[in-house]
């Protein structure tokens, strides 16, 4: 019997007994339990440690975080995997409370930073509530026939298929779970981490880079031994001690290497790292550029298009296979996708013009009050047999003194 079947309330009486060929070959190649935590690790501390990474994530997650969803009816021809479940309630899950220890808002930044970094997200629901589960503490319990058999939480606590919402990231070598975001930047973080302890440790020594002690004499291994124990007592940059020196028997202090300062600032080495990782995680630089904002809206609207909107979709997907019912996105608070004021009115003036709409409908999508007697539709006025009324788009009568010539 395939995985889903158990879903959808089939046994093995009712049809022959499938195997999907994919999960046997998934299954062997990946294991019988997957989890991220080595992987992941490294990611979390890129956000912990890199700017730049924790900034790109936080932007993303605030602004996914802030979106609000519709619930709308049943979809027909879905078999939910939970059924006893009202309207209502899915709305107070997932616009208001989705437990009694969180907030809406708090409970989505959760689940978002585990999308970025660990591809993963991992949400127990126990028939009254939803409850995050930390992914990097998921392991999936696999079989060759039921494609998932368990999730188990940090190797003690096991959930069935069903009491689970599983969201993953995309990927094109796994079936069970998601590739970060940050993967394919992991290298550039590496290297941008490297320059930041380069820096770190440079300036830590009093930003004076290694000496050499030259003598005109061969000194025995002891002498050697005894003379740097002596320098580094009087001259230490890192504690700030730098003492004065009296050099005898000929030795003289020379840098190891030449420094150039501007060399070390790396700024445009690091931008362009930088700029790897924004992309990476979807996040334009101009957004984080506060000095540049002549393009901003532009770039604002495509990265809500681009990376905000398809991360809340996937996520309301999950949630209407699970509880069967239509759940969009409610994007009318959102700015940087709304039309700019000129073009809404040209684009409500049409409607209303042609008899789409009305003045007060059209002054409430564009949250404006309604005006007294602008409740009627208007009637075009090329349109045979309208109305002659002037307010409804007729032409006005004629004088009566017209009328009498």
């Amino acid at each position: 019997m395939a995985w889903y079947d158990r879903f959808i309330g089939r046994t093995t009486e009712d049809l022959e007994e499938k195997n999907n060929p994919s999960q046997y070959l998934m299954s062997r190649e990946e294991g019988l339990s997957i989890n991220s935590r080595e992987v992941v690790t490294r990611y979390r501390d890129a956000y912990e440690k890199l700017e730049v990474v924790n900034r790109a994530v936080n932007i993303v997650v605030d602004d996914v975080a802030e979106i609000p969803v519709d619930v709308g009816g049943k979809i027909p021809g879905l078999s939910p995997v939970f059924k006893n479940i009202r309207k209502v309630t899915v709305n107070r899950l997932l616009n208001i409370q989705p437990n009694y220890y969180q907030d809406i808002n708090t409970f989505k930044r959760n689940l978002i930073i585990d999308l970025l970094i660990d591809g993963n997200i991992f949400i127990y629901f126990d028939g009254d509530s939803l409850y995050h589960l930390p992914a990097e503490n998921v392991t999936i319990e696999t079989d060759e026939q039921t494609y998932v058999s368990k999730y188990t939480y940090d190797g003690v606590i096991d959930y069935l298929p069903t009491e689970i919402i599983h969201v993953k990231e995309n990927s094109f070598n796994s079936i069970y779970r998601g590739v970060p975001r940050l993967k394919p930047a992991y290298r550039t973080m590496q290297l941008l981490a490297s320059m930041r302890n380069f820096q770190d440790n440079f300036f830590r020594n009093g930003a004076v880079p290694g000496l050499v002690l030259k003598s005109p004499n061969t000194l025995s291994e002891k002498i050697k031994e005894r003379m740097l124990a002596a320098w580094r007592a009087r001259y230490n940059p890192s504690t700030g001690g730098r003492r004065p020196l009296i050099l005898d028997g000929g030795l003289e202090v020379d840098n190891l290497t030449e420094v150039n300062f501007k060399d070390l600032d790396f700024q445009v080495a690091i931008q362009a790292n930088e700029k790897i990782i924004l992309q990476a995680i979807g996040v334009p630089p101009l957004l984080l550029d506060s000095g540049n904002n002549a393009n901003i809206r532009p770039n604002h609207r495509l990265y809500y298009l681009e990376t905000v909107l398809p991360i809340v979709r996937k996520i309301n997907f999950a949630f209407e296979r699970f509880f069967g019912f239509d759940i969009s996105e409610d994007v009318s608070n959102i700015p940087a996708l709304q039309p700019e004021l000129k073009d809404s009115a040209a684009y409500y003036s049409t409607l209303v013009n042609t008899g789409i709409m009305s003045a007060n409908e059209a002054r409430e999508a564009m949250r404006m009050e309604p005006l007294e007697g602008h409740d009627d539709l208007r009637v075009p006025a090329n349109i045979a047999g309208s109305a002659v009324n002037p307010s409804e788009g007729g032409r006005p009568e004629q004088e009566e003194e017209n009328n009498g010539e």
